[in-house]
């Protein structure tokens, strides 16, 4: 990749992510390709504005209001095939919050929805791009041309989830995204030379790097896809009894959502295996979700650092090991490297906690170990257990709680749809659990009633000093409870 970003040049050479891109969008262009709403636009007609945004964008860094919409998937489509960066902004982070963050990035192309740039980027010196439907030109307001340096070699600047606090931006290189979705030599993989009969579902938002991740997935594959504007049962429903995906991906939230329904097996006929990340899922909820629908629920880690997955149950795996390893998120992916280290930094032997660290197969094999901030096991088979996060235990007077611990209990309860814990201030005891739960539809139950069930299930010094219903759990893009807008919610009583 060059030195430097120059916004009207193409590059001398296009990267092999750029070159899929641009291989799949004229493989057919009257085929179909994105179905919204019951509507479906063609390749052609995503190629048109994808095309229309690289010649805007060139090789320079170019800010995109992310909704789930076919013109937006276009967009980024466009700034990828051309060698940009995707600077993703969410324009559903809160108004105040999203001005400052543009105006800090000082970019020269900012593309959304009209409403979204006369809301959040009204006074933007950059050049500002609207975009609607894959029907319609975008509306192109020039900027104040400025010197801009770019971020060469980066495809997506992304936001991160922000569970636990501010979200911050990762790079994720060409490579690194090229590997995920073409394999470890991308250089090396054959471009398709057919588009796929099959349909993928796409319901994970493009803010997340789960949304960005499938979308790029189904273009390296050649697939079409549907997308919907956010998880919704009935929609997500509707599509798969269109389309009957072999294989499904649902954040832990929306598997139990699923889980929890009227849908039955003949809903789900035709899918194979459901994958689920992003967030802890119990094995209580993975077994229940198999015994209701038939379909094995596998399990995996990944984190937006990564740039993709790096652990995760194979099918063949589930169906050997599942019963004896219940609750791992499976196995290292191939070319990925896992290992958990003690508190001096050392390798552990199997079967021990510690902090667990990482070399993803999307980096090089030179690559220097990455540290989470996961707790972890892994095992003498390799099956990792991620067993909390290191920087949320709580300490209450001397007793450490684990909140994924204290999680799972209550969302083993028939009436959780799913429950947030966190540490509330004490004190005598420096800090207490405290919990954020919201209901299944038309269930009730009390906190009292919760209290007393965990107490059958939990140690004294684990269980909530506080439970509070609510209509709803405040969650990130990707589906995790916000715990920064659950310690505010306990806060503010």
């Amino acid at each position: 990749m060059p030195e430097a970003s120059n916004p009207t040049l193409m590059p001398e050479a296009s990267h092999p992510l750029s070159q899929r891109i641009t291989d799949v969008l004229d493989l057919d262009p009257s085929a179909r390709a994105i179905q919204f709403e019951s509507r479906w636009s063609t390749w052609g007609e995503v190629a048109t504005l994808s095309n229309r945004i690289r010649a805007l964008v060139g090789t320079g860094r170019a800010g995109i209001m992310l909704r789930n919409n076919p013109a937006h998937v276009a967009a980024l489509l466009g700034v990828l095939s051309g060698g940009g960066t995707v600077v993703v902004i969410n324009p559903s982070r809160g108004d105040d919050r999203t001005r400052s963050d543009i105006e800090a990035l000082k970019l020269p192309v900012i593309i959304g929805a009209a409403g979204d740039l006369a809301t959040l980027a009204p006074a933007t010196t950059a050049t500002a791009v609207a975009i609607s439907d894959l029907d319609s030109a975008p509306d192109v307001t020039p900027g104040t041309p400025t010197e801009d340096p770019g971020r060469p070699g980066v495809a997506v600047w992304m936001l991160t989830s922000g569970t636990t606090g501010s979200p911050k931006r990762v790079d994720l290189t060409y490579e690194m995204l090229a590997r995920s979705v073409m394999g470890r030599e991308p250089e090396n993989a054959p471009a398709p030379e057919a588009l796929r009969r099959s349909v993928a579902i796409v319901n994970s938002p493009l803010v997340h790097v789960g949304g960005v991740f499938r979308v790029l997935l189904c273009l390296a594959e050649a697939r079409p896809f549907v997308l919907l504007p956010k998880f919704d049962l009935q929609q997500w429903a509707a599509a798969v009894r269109e389309h009957r995906p072999k294989a499904v991906s649902l954040v832990p939230a929306a598997l139990r959502t699923v889980l929890h329904s009227d849908l039955t097996r003949d809903d789900l006929e035709g899918v194979r295996v459901v994958t689920s990340g992003t967030a802890p899922l119990s094995a209580d909820d993975a077994e229940a979700f198999t015994e209701k629908f038939g379909v094995p629920v596998l399990t995996s880690y990944a984190a937006t650092e990564f740039g993709g997955g790096v652990a995760g149950w194979t099918l063949a795996d589930h169906q050997k090991y599942w019963r004896e390893k219940r609750g791992s998120v499976g196995r290292a992916n191939p070319g990925a490297r896992l290992r958990v280290v003690d508190h001096n930094g050392l390798p552990t032997e199997p079967g021990r906690q510690g902090l667990l660290q990482v070399i993803p197969a999307q980096m090089d094999e030179d690559a220097d170990w990455m540290e989470t901030t996961d707790l972890a096991r892994i095992d003498e088979d390799g099956f990792v257990w991620i067993l909390g996060r290191a920087d949320q235990a709580i300490i209450r007077g001397g007793f450490k709680v684990m909140p994924d611990d204290v999680r799972a209990a209550l969302e083993s309860h028939p009436a959780v749809q799913g429950a947030a814990v966190v540490g509330a201030p004490d004190p005598r005891l420096g800090e207490t659990p405290v919990a954020l739960v919201e209901l299944r539809a038309g269930a009730t139950v009390g906190a009292a009633e919760l209290t007393a069930y965990l107490g059958k299930r939990l140690a004294p010094y684990e269980i909530p000093t506080e439970i509070t219903i609510a209509d709803a759990i405040p969650r990130t893009p990707s589906g995790k409870p916000d715990l920064t807008a659950v310690r505010s919610h306990f806060a503010r009583e």
